[in-house]
């Protein structure tokens, strides 16, 4: 069985109530609005192989890493998390100090996408946090969608020698690659790729897939097909990583289809080629153990 690291997975219990998005009242996410804990990721890890995951924020709060960090603790599986810190604050670098005596700590994401200023990594976070996650040896994961991208290129210009990992492969338009908004993805992603601290997560795709595409894998092969070959000639398989994002994936497939489409592109590699995607990038960009 193929040896896999998942790159991107959550867990949460509503009832915490710092999950700001995750509303029962709107149609879409209330499948999602449950507990999701290890116990039921659990059996899915194990049928397919996935050695490691790396727990990745849901919440905008300090309270939520927190919890995280004590979940991985409790579960060898989590080895790593990264979690949420308010890179603006006055206390953003006693944070991340805090944070990062646990060894299971990697980094920091931001939820970008939901701040009302598309422009807020260019210009808020502290130059000090910034140097604090370099010096502390945290990553960066970028939650954002092709509207955050130019902002994007300026904070990785500013930051060369921060590790960068794109969330989603920034939540392009997937099944629309004949349009504009495809086009100009591609060009501002390949803009992107060129620098290299920035890796990138082909994970979260098919819940950005249209809604024909969902529950059917075959169907989402062929929507996912041109964001994968886009991601490839990019990134090459040294810089992305596979993730499952789920349970969020579970808006739109299975654990097993996700794996499915994805074995459906990473399988026209070499063997070593596959293995850094399902698990070297992933294992070597944020430190993860090796057993």
């Amino acid at each position: 069985m193929t040896q896999r690291i998942d790159s991107h997975q959550h867990f949460w219990r509503p009832a915490r109530g710092d999950y700001a998005w995750l509303r029962a009242d709107v149609p879409a996410l209330a499948p999602l609005v449950r507990d999701f804990l290890p116990e039921h990721l659990a059996p899915l890890l194990q049928a397919h192989g996935v050695e490691r995951t790396v727990l990745v924020q849901a919440a905008d709060s300090e309270a939520e890493t927190d919890f995280m960090l004590e979940l991985a603790t409790a579960h060898d599986v989590v080895g790593g998390v990264v979690g949420w810190v308010d890179l603006s604050a006055p206390d953003a670098v006693a944070s991340l100090e805090r944070m990062a005596r646990n060894p299971r700590f990697k980094g920091v994401r931001p939820m970008l996408q939901d701040l009302p200023d598309d422009d807020w990594i260019a210009r808020m976070p502290r130059p000090e946090a910034i140097q604090a996650l370099v010096r502390l040896g945290l990553r960066f994961d970028a939650l954002v969608k092709p509207r955050h991208l130019s902002s994007l290129v300026r904070f990785l210009k500013e930051w060369p020698q921060l590790p960068v990992v794109i969330d989603h492969a920034a939540k392009p338009p997937v099944g629309a690659h004949d349009g504009e908004a495809f086009a100009t993805w591609r060009r501002q992603m390949a803009e992107i790729a060129a620098l290299p601290q920035v890796h990138c997560k082909f994970s979260g795709l098919w819940g950005e897939a249209p809604q024909a595409a969902h529950h059917d894998v075959d169907v989402a092969v062929r929507a996912v097909r041109p964001v994968w070959d886009q991601l490839l000639e990019s990134f090459g398989p040294a810089r992305l990583m596979w993730g499952s994002d789920w349970p969020v994936l579970t808006l739109a497939g299975d654990y097993a289809g996700w794996i499915a489409v994805s074995e459906a592109c990473i399988g026209g590699l070499s063997a070593g080629e596959q293995s850094q995607l399902w698990r070297g990038t992933a294992q070597r960009f944020y430190g993860l153990p090796t057993n």
